[in-house]
């Protein structure tokens, strides 16, 4: 299989978005040491459930046998074997979605505790419902008119997000203006930038992140409030997208926005509030 996985890796996987090359990395380091040397029509149904049942990161073994699949079915695409993908039909193990939802008051509390360029991070990542890896690198020049441009780094997906609504700009379209005049005199062309100039990296987003929900956590303790403090401490940027799919009212909206072919994946690990329901009276 050494061979298999090294054309993969070489022919297969620079081709696809930079997060998923950079899982699908992790994932080969992981199923090597177990299948680089064995023959590739040695490698049975009972093996695969083996590796499966050994993993003590069940979630992560799950997605490292849905790429082996995929390495399976290139194999065979490159006439390497003519056996049947020894990865059908092996039981996967659960995978539960993250369901944390930030509400207004959890929402709120960290935001009046962020610095102006995390308060402009979470407002970009909510109402584009974008990927925070996506949205740090979100730039001035990324208009066409009225709309703005989103290229998603792990689908590789284009958007195109409208900034006008009803010949109106509207939330999205006068934040970009609000940004892209506040950093007229720099030369950086990035939306997330400090006072200096410098563009927000991953590792800034989430020390200003820790910061100020460190801060608003304190705050809700002082203030005799443990269980919001609790729920402010779960809070994590990446959960601004489900909250922004979450919000929007149709679902094919929200899908479209967050890019999803399916309605059903935007329903199913996105939208985290339950249906609008009237009491009995």
């Amino acid at each position: 299989m050494k061979g298999i996985f090294d054309r993969y890796e070489r022919d297969v996987v620079p081709k696809k978005g930079a997060r998923p090359q950079k899982d699908n990395l992790a994932e080969l380091k992981q199923l090597r040491p177990t299948f680089d040397g064995a023959p590739i029509d040695s490698i049975a149904p009972a093996n695969i459930a083996g590796y499966r049942d050994a993993r003590s990161a069940k979630v992560r073994a799950t997605r490292e046998i849905a790429l082996l699949s995929h390495v399976f079915n290139m194999a065979r695409e490159w006439g390497l074997t003519e056996r049947e993908n020894p990865c059908q039909g092996i039981r996967k193990n659960k995978e539960t979605p993250r369901d944390f939802y930030a509400n207004a008051v959890v929402w709120d509390a960290v935001y009046g505790m962020a610095e102006p360029e995390l308060k402009e991070a979470m407002d970009l990542g909510y109402l584009t419902g974008q990927r925070p890896a996506d949205v740090i690198i979100m730039r001035s020049d990324d208009t066409e008119g009225d709309y703005f441009l989103v290229t998603q780094g792990k689908t590789g997906l284009t958007l195109r997000i409208l900034m006008r609504t009803d010949a109106r700009e509207n939330s999205l379209g006068r934040l970009i203006r609000e940004i892209s005049e506040r950093n007229a005199h720099h030369s950086s062309k990035y939306l997330l930038i400090n006072k200096h100039g410098k563009r927000m990296t991953k590792g800034v987003l989430r020390l200003r992140w820790d910061k100020a929900r460190e801060k608003a956590q304190q705050k809700a303790i002082e203030q005799g409030d443990p269980l919001l403090a609790a729920k402010i401490g779960g809070f994590q940027f990446r959960d601004i997208r489900p909250k922004a799919a979450s919000e929007i009212v149709d679902i094919g909206d929200a899908s479209l926005l967050l890019g999803h072919s399916k309605q059903e994946i935007t329903k199913r690990p996105y939208r985290r509030i339950g249906a609008t329901a009237k009491p009995s009276k």
